[in-house]
C-alpha cells in the first residue's frame, strides 16, 4: 500500500500554543478543520504525547497560526522536532499574548484563539473540539501538507497522524572528483533535503530542525 498517497489530502500547517502556568509552550500539528459555521467548533489532532496537549488539557485555552508558505521555515523546524518538555520553543522568536493564549511572533496568514470543550481518544492521539474564541487576519497563501512535502521537502514529526517512518540507509563516503558534483543530502532529523556541490559546509545546520551537518546523510540517486 502507498502511503504517500495520503500526502495528496488537504492538510495544512499550525503552530500551537498555550501555557503551562506561566511558560509558553507549542507544537506544530498538520490536522485542523472546522466543524461548525455558527458558533464555530474546531477540530484539531494532537499526539498523547505531546507535551502541549497536557497543557492545553489544564488550560483549555489556545492559539493555532496558520503557517503560510513564506513563513520562516525554521518555525516549523523549532516547533516541531522537539519537545517543549526539554526547552523554550519560542526562545527563538519570541510571542504575543491574545487572550490568554501566546502567539508565535513573524508571519503567518491568520490566527485562531480556541477554547478546547471536548476530548475525544482516539488510539495514539486526542481529537481536540475546541470553540473559537477570537480571530487575526494574517497574510500569505496557507502552507498545504503536499506544498511542506513536495517544495520544501520536509518530513512529518513522529508525533504527527501523518508520520511515516521511512528507511534512512547512509551513503558511502566518497573522495573522488564525484564529489565537486551537485548532490543531495537529507537529515535523518526532519527529513529535509538539501542539494549542495561536493560535501556540506563543517558549520552547515538544518533550516528547518537546526541539526548540525552530521545529522545529514548523503541520498543515493
Amino acid at each position: 500500500m502507498d502511503i504517500t498517497v495520503l500526502f495528496k489530502l488537504t492538510y495544512g500547517l499550525y503552530v500551537v500554543g498555550t501555557f503551562d502556568g506561566e511558560r509558553p509552550v507549542g507544537c506544530i500539528i498538520n490536522t485542523c478543520f472546522q466543524v461548525t459555521s455558527q458558533n464555530p467548533i474546531l477540530a484539531v489532532s494532537l499526539n498523547k504525547n505531546n507535551y502541549t496537549l497536557e497543557a492545553i488539557r489544564k488550560t483549555k485555552r489556545f492559539s493555532l497560526s496558520i503557517i503560510a508558505e513564506d513563513s520562516d521555515p525554521a518555525v516549523i523546524g523549532g516547533f516541531g522536532y522537539r519537545s517543549s518538555r526539554d526547552c523554550d520553543k519560542y526562545e527563538d522568536f519570541g510571542y504575543t499574548t491574545v487572550e490568554g493564549a501566546p502567539i508565535v511572533n513573524g508571519k503567518f496568514a491568520g490566527r485562531l484563539i480556541l477554547d478546547a470543550i471536548n476530548f475525544v481518544d482516539n488510539e495514539t492521539h486526542y481529537v481536540v473540539f475546541a470553540r473559537l474564541v477570537e480571530t487575526v487576519q494574517g497574510e500569505g497563501t496557507p502552507m498545504t501538507y503536499d506544498y511542506f512535502h513536495r517544495v520544501i521537502k520536509g518530513k512529518a514529526p513522529k508525533n504527527a497522524p501523518t508520520y511515516v517512518e521511512e528507511d534512512t540507509k547512509p551513503a558511502e563516503e566518497k573522495t573522488s572528483a564525484e564529489d565537486v558534483k551537485k548532490h543531495r543530502y537529507q537529515c535523518i532529523v526532519c527529513g529535509h533535503i538539501v542539494e549542495a556541490e561536493g560535501n556540506l559546509p563543517a558549520d552547515y545546520t538544518c533550516p528547518l530542525c537546526k541539526a548540525p551537518k552530521d545529522r545529514f546523510e548523503r541520498v543515493m540517486e
